[in-house]
């Protein structure tokens, strides 16, 4: 069994990465078996930043063959290293599980001596996992980029999910902080992952990667903006079907390298790229609609309320007549709210006071919707944006570090309505 000091530094080198969503699979148990993925098999837990901690976070090994400058556990770093057997990694999860502590494993490590080496390790403690000790629960591995495809291919049969990270925004800094890996080794497993799992799907065979693929990028490590970031994360959606793009802000490892900011980027810019993506996947919106190339997005507002002062010829909107697809566009109105004003307008007109007994937020919504053709916001831009301002600033600071702050940043977190 492993013992704590190694322990300790293996999950501690593993806390910076953040793509850990353990939802999205539906691996069942079998007779004779221990563990479940399956629906409610999966519990979550979340941090004060919103973090799920569900699963138990570890790494193989910190001792890393490549120097990547924005790590912790780069090769030129001064910090205690260790290293787990697959075995080791496998009878702490059993014993882990058995006493109630998790429910699932994130498995990742540090390239110990090359890429194709690393991968087979942690090939080894899955399928130690999954035919040895026979665990069913949810196993969440990061792929090793340039590593061989079919070691990658493989590890696709035996785990939920896997990610490959993109880590920096672009290929020019990837080549600055971290010249021994490259966009092409990390993209082309992603690529393939993805196309095995269409066809998988097409077969109506879902036990290859049924969680799918993830990825994370480092934000404010490198000088991308936040009009970039987006940009690539839809592009990363649309080709490579990914279930999720993470977002971890940088936390200052090197103060040495002058290429890297020597203060901490704070959760806020973090946030407010979560919210973006929010309204990419589930509300219709697109990058460019968002953002400019080279904007970055205002800290004192959410992004639905900086497109909607963009374009002030989309408002107002008539609340009795609109679209779902056109309400949830207004400040202050989510699928919840659209979906009670849509339903409760089939039986009677709506006024502001049927608006209000549906909470939804007319201090967001008011200067951007009508009811039966009556309006009681402003159309004085400045004004406007003030309100959204002071709405926003009211419920999450702008020093804030965590996206906990009140209730209403809570809420807003978990349902994803803005």
């Amino acid at each position: 069994m492993i013992d704590y000091e190694r322990l300790k530094i293996l999950t501690e080198s593993a806390k910076y990465d953040v793509s850990c969503s353990s939802s999205g699979s539906s691996r069942r148990n079998v007779r004779g078996g221990i563990g479940n993925a399956d629906i409610a098999g999966i519990c979550h837990s979340f941090t004060e930043d919103g973090r799920c901690i569900s699963l138990l976070k570890i790494l193989l090994t910190n001792k890393c063959s490549y120097d990547c400058q924005y790590c912790v556990n780069r090769r030129s770093n001064d910090v205690p290293r260790a290293e787990a057997t697959p075995e080791e990694i496998c009878e702490l999860v059993i014993s882990f599980y058995r006493r109630n502590m998790i429910e699932g494993l994130f498995l990742s490590s540090a390239v110990d001596q090359n890429p194709d080496n690393t991968m087979e390790k942690l090939l080894d403690t899955v399928i130690r996992l999954r035919k040895l000790y026979r665990f069913n629960g949810y196993i969440h591995l990061k792929g090793i980029p340039s590593a061989d495809q079919k070691l990658i291919m493989r590890a696709g049969e035996y785990v939920d999910r896997m990610s490959f990270n993109i880590e920096l925004p672009s290929e020019r800094s990837l080549k600055l902080l971290a010249p021994q890996k490259s966009k092409t080794g990390i993209l082309s497993p992603m690529g393939y992952m993805a196309n095995e799992k269409r066809q998988a799907l097409s077969l109506k065979y879902n036990k290859f990667l049924p969680a799918g693929q993830t990825t994370q990028m480092i934000v404010g490590a490198s000088p991308e903006s936040d009009g970039q970031i987006i940009r690539l994360t839809q592009g990363l959606y649309k080709k490579y079907s990914l279930k999720r793009v993470y977002f971890s802000s940088y936390v200052p490892t090197n103060e040495s390298n002058s290429n890297l900011p020597t203060t901490p980027v704070g959760l806020l810019r973090e946030h407010r790229l979560y919210q973006v993506d929010w309204l990419l996947r589930f509300y219709g919106f697109t990058a460019e609609e968002i953002l400019n190339e080279n904007e970055n997005l205002p800290e004192g507002y959410d992004p639905k309320c900086h497109w909607a002062l963009k374009h002030p010829e989309f408002f107002p909107v008539e609340i009795n007549t609109a679209p779902p697809e056109v309400l949830v566009r207004v400040p202050g109105i989510g699928f919840k709210g659209a979906y009670k004003i849509v339903n409760a307008r089939r039986y009677t007109k709506l006024d502001f006071k049927d608006l209000a007994n549906m909470r939804i937020v007319l201090k967001r919504a008011i200067n951007f919707i009508t009811c039966n053709g009556k309006f009681f916001g402003t159309q004085n831009q400045l004004a406007v944006k003030n309100t959204l301002l002071l709405t926003s600033t009211d419920s999450v600071s702008l020093s804030q570090l965590s996206m906990f702050s009140n209730d209403e940043i809570k809420s807003s977190v978990l349902i994803g309505e803005l």
